[in-house]
């Protein structure tokens, strides 16, 4: 029988249908193609559904048993990929009930539904997917931070230029750098452990919206599925998205960070800055140009966070003028939520081989370092004289600006007397003022760049993953 000729009623919302529905409805309707993904989800919170109905004794002991060897059944089918889809299976909770029919009969298997709903069904297998895939990230995120850290340890002499307006700045250490994106990635890290928090509340147990008809134990099915707990009003379990919205942003955020990263390297990729160089296994040549080597991977993670964007932007679109309680619309949080899942995922891994596989050229972070850079320093040698620094700041100036006029390679290059005639206060010291290793090593208050300062916040890091 096709689809457009199957009657309403073997459907599990048919009995006041009597025509069949139009074909491209079903195919619009169904969402098994996505959501068949949470099986395992869906089939755990009928085990432990089934049971709290057996509490109830609506279902007995010798059912309770069939039930459960037959969802094992499915559950090793799906695993296997020999779950065969028929046409009216519009989701994966209706593909589950209808295969478990044919496995222990229908008058059983008809019991599973008692006082649930899809609405709450769909919620419950949601959140268990979500809460899962989570943790497994998680997982995943901690190992892309533990290699940062790893490689800011071992590469903690190397010094380079800090930027700000993409220009040279003040020197810092390379692995002051890493240490900054490993600190975003920390607070994503953080930022997870509290959504993940918010997730595992249980719906399952709410109905259709008004609740359960047979006093159901929710705390019990909220415990065999490991929740935290349960969601207190069921009108807000059945339509409650935020979970949603709350993980789409989380990977959003996630995803502008590991941008932000894959920006940075592949600049200092170019040959024009020459800092780091790439495995092969993370770029690719070009199809004319024998001797490009493209930085692929990072322009791909800096490319798919406009996707993860993307489906939070759509979704709190579709979700944003939506009645209370369950509407259809929600249907549109599963393929944006699996593609972000599935994607961050992949960055974080992509991430997490480039970062541990590139080589640096320490010769050429170092090479990069100019005298200019060493402006501040030079401002502060005078406040260290008990100048106040806005008078220092401007005298500072004057010497970069006296070291063009005179066409030097660098502040560093005016004589002594150059010093005194823009400001008697300056000391033969003042030469000391232009060493990249000192001016580092001066910045040693919480968060610099000194090696003391770094090594505490690769500590402290740790210590917040751990």
């Amino acid at each position: 029988m096709s689809a457009q000729d199957q009657p309403s009623e073997s459907k599990l919302w048919g009995g006041r249908f009597t025509g069949p529905t139009d074909p491209l409805m079903d195919l619009y309707n169904a969402s098994l193609p996505y959501d068949k993904i949470m099986y395992e989800a869906d089939l755990t919170g009928t085990k432990v559904y089934t049971q709290g109905l057996n509490k109830l004794k609506l279902i007995s002991d010798e059912e309770l048993v069939k039930i459960h060897e037959g969802l094992e059944i499915i559950r090793q089918e799906w695993a296997e990929n020999k779950f065969v889809e028929k046409p009216g299976d519009e989701d994966i909770h209706t593909a589950n009930e209808r295969r478990l029919g044919e496995i222990i009969g229908k008058h059983i298997a008809g019991k599973v539904h008692t006082g649930r709903s899809r609405n709450d069904q769909v919620a419950t297998d949601m959140r268990i997917f979500v809460r899962e895939s989570l943790k497994n990230l998680s997982l995943k995120l901690k190992a892309f931070i533990e290699t940062i850290l790893k490689r800011a340890e071992s590469e903690i002499s190397v010094l380079m230029p800090g930027y700000t307006h993409l220009q040279r700045a003040q020197p810092i250490r390379w692995s002051h750098w890493l240490s900054s994106y490993a600190t975003y990635f920390t607070e994503d890290y953080n930022r997870l452990q509290q959504v993940i928090e918010r997730v595992n509340k249980s719906p399952l147990g709410a109905g259709a919206l008004a609740g359960h008809p047979y006093g159901i134990d929710r705390e019990f099915l909220a415990k065999g599925l490991n929740f935290d707990g349960v969601i207190g009003n069921s009108l807000t379990a059945v339509s409650d998205r935020d979970f949603v919205v709350e993980t789409l942003f989380w990977g959003t955020l996630l995803m502008n960070h590991i941008s932000r990263f894959a920006e940075d390297l592949i600049i200092y990729s170019t040959a024009e800055f020459g800092f780091v160089k790439l495995a092969d296994a993370y770029s690719t040549g070009s199809s004319l140009m024998p001797q490009k080597k493209n930085p692929d991977s990072l322009e791909l993670l800096r490319g798919k966070s406009g996707r993860v964007f993307g489906g939070l932007a759509g979704f709190l679109m579709s979700t944003k003028s939506i009645p209370s309680t369950y509407n259809k619309d929600m249907q549109e949080d599963k393929e944006p939520l699996f593609d972000a899942l599935t994607t961050v995922e992949h960055s974080i891994l992509i991430a997490t081989g480039v970062i541990s596989t590139l080589t640096i050229n320490k010769e050429k972070m170092e090479a990069a370092l100019t005298m200019d850079m060493l402006a501040t320093d030079l401002a502060d040698y005078l406040v260290r004289k008990g100048v106040p620094f806005r008078e220092t700041h401007h005298i500072s100036g004057e010497c970069v600006r006296k070291a063009e006029d005179e066409k030097l390679s660098g502040i560093d290059q005016l004589s002594f007397e150059q010093f005194k005639e823009i400001d008697d206060r300056f000391e033969k010291d003042v030469m000391d003022s232009f060493d990249f290793e000192v001016s580092v090593e001066r910045r040693s208050a919480i968060g610099g760049t000194a090696k003391s300062a770094v090594l505490k916040q690769l500590e402290n890091l740790k210590a917040q993953i751990k």
